[in-house]
């Protein structure tokens, strides 16, 4: 073999090897695409794997990101917005309430769609734009988030919130 070709073939290697998947049972990075289809509304690609170490089937979801966002915090410092962790959060107010991946994965979908036409956003935005959307889904979730993302201190601030929210269903409910 010539050194172009030695090269060439440790080049494969590293890119197979950096944009390989790891079996969840028993970490091999050789595995074949079984099954690829768009889901979440042509925004995500699902791809069924076997492993060719241990046959194991498991199941990976590829994604765009959502341009490259740049939240800005707080204090004015700003980081890349990171999904998973603003999902993480939406998860913790849903605990233990009947709400389905589906609408989580649509709601993200549709507020990092809303902001894609900015390359940053507050997370104060980001915020409102859940809060807005739980209370769609589940207004329990709505409130826990509401919560920690408004850092409720007292009493008298859930019970604010919950009156605006049972007032809000009541007109609802008449319209």
């Amino acid at each position: 073999m010539r050194n172009e070709e030695v090269l060439h073939s440790f080049f494969i290697l590293i890119l197979n090897l950096l944009s390989s998947v790891k079996c969840p049972d028993c970490k091999s990075i050789k595995n074949s695409v079984v099954d690829s289809r768009l889901t979440d509304n042509n925004s995500a690609i699902r791809r069924r794997r076997e492993c060719e170490a241990c046959e194991h089937r498991f199941t990976t979801f590829e994604r765009l990101r959502a341009t490259n966002l740049i939240v800005i915090k707080k204090d004015q410092t700003r980081e890349e917005y990171d999904r998973e962790k603003l999902e993480h959060g939406i998860w913790r107010a849903c605990e233990k309430r009947p709400v389905k991946k589906a609408q989580i994965d649509s709601l993200l979908n549709r507020i990092e769609e809303q902001w894609s036409v900015q390359p940053e956003i507050s997370t104060s935005q980001i915020g409102e734009d859940v809060m807005l959307g739980l209370k769609d889904i589940d207004p329990v979730a709505y409130i826990r988030f509401a919560s920690v993302y408004r850092q409720f201190a007292d009493v008298e601030s859930f019970q604010k919130i919950i009156h605006n929210l049972g007032q809000e269903m009541e007109q609802q409910s008449l319209v």
